[in-house]
């Protein structure tokens, strides 16, 4: 069986994401959507650290060490871009400025809960950092990630068992098998990736799923 790969997903994200929206990535694979928006179109990434115009990563040899996004990831600056301070950009999360945020996740519920910080296994990360307020505060969420672990269990959950960043939050997940919409109580698929067939994203799937007629 045949999926997206991560840069297939990150321009299958990049796709559907009007002009003019002002679009926060967050850590992880969601950075990588940056890379696939031309220049020919305006979209103006935001990274919590206080970058706010980012643009994809660097050419080899072209890179600014003092430029990185919120993952420290070297980024670059488009034209109009600016630096803001950490406060500055805070408010333009909590003030309800961002039209999206993209982030990575370990679960989403059908009900649009998500966990995407911790898993209480062996983890380092001391806090959930920006994300709670990047899900309270974005006007819409959506998640990019792998439709299921590393040894196979389905990320697409009906509950979520691991500690929660937001409830009902996210509207849209795009993973290596399909871009769903959240119902409330399942997902709806919007569309397969080439390869993936029904009964395959069945077996993967943990929550209720409706295809289309």
């Amino acid at each position: 069986m045949s999926s997206w790969t991560r840069a297939q997903m990150a321009a299958r994200v990049a796709d559907d994401i009007p002009e003019g929206w002002y679009v926060n990535l967050g850590i992880g694979m969601p950075t990588m959507v940056a890379d696939h928006v031309p220049e020919t179109r305006e979209v103006i990434f935001h990274s919590e650290n206080g970058v706010l115009g980012m643009g994809p990563a660097p050419e080899a040899g072209q890179e600014d060490p003092w430029l990185i996004n919120a993952g420290k990831q070297l980024v670059t600056l488009r034209t109009g871009g600016a630096y803001v301070h950490h406060a500055d950009s805070f408010a333009m999360i909590r003030g309800g400025h961002l039209d999206l945020c993209v982030l990575g996740a370990f679960e989403v519920a059908g009900s649009g809960d998500v966990a995407n910080w911790a898993t209480s296994e062996n983890d380092t990360a001391p806090a959930v950092g920006g994300a709670m307020d990047l899900a309270a505060g974005a006007k819409r969420l959506w998640v990019m990630m792998e439709h299921t672990t590393k040894d196979g269990r389905p990320k697409l959950v009906r509950r979520c068992s691991y500690p929660l960043t937001a409830i009902g939050s996210v509207r849209r997940v795009y993973t290596n098998m399909a871009v769903l919409d959240v119902t409330g109580t399942g997902f709806a698929v919007v569309e397969l990736a080439p390869g993936v067939t029904r009964e395959a994203l069945e077996a993967a799937t943990d929550a209720e799923l409706v295809f289309p007629a």
